[in-house]
């Protein structure tokens, strides 16, 4: 088969083009820069900071050159004010010497569209938030992203928007009713992209997200998701609390797999991929049992009073899916999509910015 991300990243380290995230200095918006700007592309950033932080933009600056950094534009503002995200649809840098009176303004491209309200417990909670961000936020930068005649458009999905459907594994044109607001939100994303689509010439794609994990995923707070929050668990010496008897499966996808669909998606030439929905995942299932497993045994070796640790059982959490495996054929065949990490390959990876990230913390 092809390699058709090797050769798109080829292509764009000569290839300069100027993208919008949104969410940038979320978890996945956050690896997106990093890996559009070692790519000598041109960034622009939209964040509030609601959920991403400063530190994951500092962690990317470090990362990269100071050339590279210098194609970086980071906004301050919230896409939930329609102004805020028509600020965003240009890149503008200084051509001499950062002079503030010499500055050009280059049109946004390619919008790869992060920024949300995630997590089902906090949907359940606070439905009105949920709605403003993921429904109004989004319906604000598909107005502004069509105003700007973007190329391309590319938006966070979700694998929650196969609700209750038992069919495994996930099939895209197959989905049931939802489970949560978080989920409703997801499902109306998918809706207002198609009817742009249709109504305005609009092009869109959809990546449904299973699970992503992977570095700056924060293991923080009440909604953190299950990986980074169960190795900050047992680095600790907290007890790790499995929701129900640890049966519940899911497709694990490393950052590095979602990065490579976003940029895929975005750069398509095949006429069929385009106004489409993806999983982006793996093919592979993992139950919280077999996860606890994986994370114990590569914390054993650094951390020794972990021996004999067993986890915590409590009840099913409430609008939680019972088992979640994708079909990523269609992503394969139209896009090229081609998931380089396994969840064993990608916690070998990930495992040691979870640990120094922890030891931080803990200073």
């Amino acid at each position: 088969m092809t390699d058709f991300y090797s050769q798109l990243k080829n292509r764009l380290t000569t290839e300069p083009h100027t993208w919008l995230i949104t969410g940038v200095a979320g978890f996945i918006g956050s690896n997106l820069l990093e890996t559009l700007l070692k790519h000598n592309q041109r960034v622009v950033g939209l964040d509030n900071f609601a959920t991403g932080y400063q530190r994951n933009l500092d962690e990317v600056e470090s990362l990269v050159t100071s050339e590279q950094w210098a194609n970086f534009s980071f906004i301050l503002g919230d896409i939930r004010t329609l102004d805020d995200c028509r600020r965003a649809m240009a890149f503008r840098h200084s051509r001499e010497g950062g002079n503030p009176d010499c500055q050009e303004s280059v049109p946004v491209e390619y919008v790869l569209h992060q920024a949300a309200l995630g997590s089902v417990p906090r949907s359940i909670e606070n439905p009105i938030a949920t709605n403003e961000t993921n429904i109004s936020g989004f319906l604000n930068i598909l107005i502004a992203s069509r105003d700007a005649n973007v190329k391309r458009f590319v938006y966070a999905a979700s694998s929650s928007t196969y609700g209750d459907h038992p069919g495994l594994p996930k099939v895209e044109d197959k989905i049931g009713k939802p489970l949560s607001p978080y989920a409703v939100t997801k499902y109306v994303n998918e809706l207002y992209a198609e009817v742009f689509a249709r109504t305005y010439g609009f092009n869109a794609i959809g990546l449904r997200y299973f699970n992503v994990f992977g570095p700056r995923q924060d293991p923080n707070g009440a909604y953190a998701a299950v990986i980074p929050k169960w190795i900050a668990s047992m680095i600790k010496g907290e007890p790790v609390y499995i929701n129900g008897d640890g049966e519940t499966s899911r497709d694990f996808c490393y950052i590095d797999n979602t990065v490579q669909a976003n940029l895929l998606a975005a750069t398509s030439e095949n006429p069929e991929a385009i106004n489409q929905v993806y999983n982006v995942a793996v093919g592979d299932r993992t139950t919280l049992n077999q996860l606890y497993e994986q994370l114990h045994v590569n914390l054993l070796p650094s951390y020794a009073d972990l021996q004999g640790v067993k986890p915590v059982y409590r009840d099913f959490r409430a609008g939680d899916v019972r088992h979640s495996l994708a079909d990523i054929d269609k992503a394969a065949r139209l896009l090229g999509y081609q998931p380089i990490y396994r969840i064993e390959e990608g916690l070998r990876v990930a495992m040691g910015w979870y640990v120094l990230r922890n030891l931080k913390n803990s200073i």
